[in-house]
């Protein structure tokens, strides 16, 4: 066989090339996926640029919203004769590809040292009456604390 005749010219660095082989290197415990023990796991199109991901890979976020923007919301209840409807939520499954979700930085790239840490990030606490928006502004400093 070719790798006989191979080893006869280098010894050495076939046994190298050997150990290389063995133990590549990761990047992620999991491998960027969570199928662990399956074999094949059906593919799901990404909700941004329709890709096809397997379905383990693609990163998930659901999300919950009022139907109506707030500034709508209020003329909507001025105008209505109901004092206590309430308006429906929309409920939405988003599927992002891995370059879709960093590109719109659904996920962020970490450092090797940070990939190893497992726990969800740390939620945001909104204040008493404040909505997403007013609580994004006062983390990234543009809105004083009352």
């Amino acid at each position: 066989p070719l790798f006989l005749r191979f080893w006869v010219i280098c010894p050495k660095k076939c046994l190298h090339d050997q150990e290389e082989a063995r133990k590549m290197t990761q990047k992620r415990r999991n491998n960027g996926r969570s199928k662990h023990g399956r074999g094949h796991v059906n593919p799901v199109r990404c909700s941004n640029c329709g890709r096809c991901v397997p379905k383990d890979k693609a990163i998930k976020r659901f999300i919950v919203r009022n139907i109506i923007e707030m500034a709508a919301q209020r003329d909507i209840k001025e105008a209505s004769i109901y004092d206590s409807y309430v308006l429906p939520k929309l409920y939405i499954k988003m599927q992002y590809c891995v370059s879709c979700a960093i590109h719109s930085r659904v996920v962020r790239v970490r450092s090797r040292e940070d990939r190893r840490n497992r726990e969800p990030p740390q939620r945001l606490k909104r204040k008493e009456g404040e909505g997403a928006g007013m609580a994004l502004a006062r983390k990234a400093g543009a809105v004083p604390a009352r």
